[in-house]
């Protein structure tokens, strides 16, 4: 897959230290250990970018999650050896932590920078309020500030970005990666109203968060426009989002190098005032 997605001119790596603690056996850190050892063995970590992320719980009691200084201490020497590299190019606060001052969390995330250990910080499903804050106190300190901002983004979800946080960003410059552009697969077409589920480990969740009356109006707008320019929902749904003015890319998974070669050839389609109306309208909320 890996090797796949920089043949196609794929050089942007997104993970985080909790990938993938949710499957059994598994503790956090096995995705960054997969990119780490892929690109030694392949001798490309000069020719990817590589983003990853911390906050999320790592283990049990307020020690192991978190932007207090301890945790992102340990948290961020723990990655650069599952990644293998003298630097992470962009580090993610992986969400707000409320109980963990700005002030501590920012003057750490500068002296990673500092370090020459983080080259650039980003921010992970902060509400627009906190990521204002922030971006105030580290224009006000001097502090290596936010660059990045990576809310949820797609058809099925434009709400967390749309508004508060857009406007933050554009007011302070910041790139936007837009994360499960697919919502999970269901804008993939493969979900269908009145269907049997797909065979799919992401089946359940997605049925349970998107398979509503919203839901199938924005599925069949989407196979609608898809089927009219001989793309598929896929690749409009990821279309959909590079149009958008606020957004620097989506962010989705692909499960085989089939579908990576699928998915890449969004970035060819250029929609019409039409379609993306058509979109727009059927994702309202």
């Amino acid at each position: 897959m890996l090797d796949c997605y920089l043949e196609l001119g794929g050089n942007f790596a997104d993970s985080a230290d909790v990938y993938s603690k949710w499957i059994p056996g598994h503790r956090g850190g096995e995705s960054e250990a997969v990119i780490g050892k892929w690109m030694r063995s392949r001798g490309v970590r000069d020719r990817v970018v590589v983003a990853t992320k911390v906050g999320s719980a790592m283990g049990p009691g307020p020690q192991n999650k978190g932007l207090h200084r301890a945790h992102l201490e340990r948290a961020v020497a723990a990655s650069l050896k599952r990644l293998q590299v003298d630097a992470i190019d962009v580090y993610y606060a992986h969400q707000d932590d409320p109980d963990t001052s700005l002030e501590e969390t920012l003057s750490v995330f500068d002296e990673l920078v500092r370090k020459g250990m983080v080259r650039c910080l980003g921010a992970s499903n902060y509400p627009a309020d906190r990521l204002r804050a922030a971006l105030e106190l580290q224009e006000a300190r001097g502090w290596a500030r936010y660059e990045v901002e990576q809310p949820p983004y797609s058809l099925m979800n434009r709400l967390a970005f749309e508004g508060g946080v857009a406007a933050v960003c554009r007011e302070f410059g910041l790139a936007v990666y837009g994360y499960a552009a697919l919502a999970g697969g269901f804008l993939t077409g493969k979900y269908r109203r009145g269907a049997e589920l797909p065979d799919s480990k992401r089946a359940k969740s997605v049925q349970s968060r998107y398979m509503d009356e919203k839901g199938w109006r924005v599925v069949e707008a989407l196979v609608g426009v898809a089927e009219q320019r001989g793309d598929t929902p896929a690749q409009v749904a990821l279309a959909w989002v590079l149009a958008k003015p606020d957004v620097t890319g989506p962010i989705a998974a692909a499960m085989s190098a089939d579908q990576m070669r699928e998915l890449w050839k969004a970035l060819e389609i250029r929609l019409s005032e039409e379609e993306m109306r058509i979109l727009d309208e059927a994702s309202a909320s």
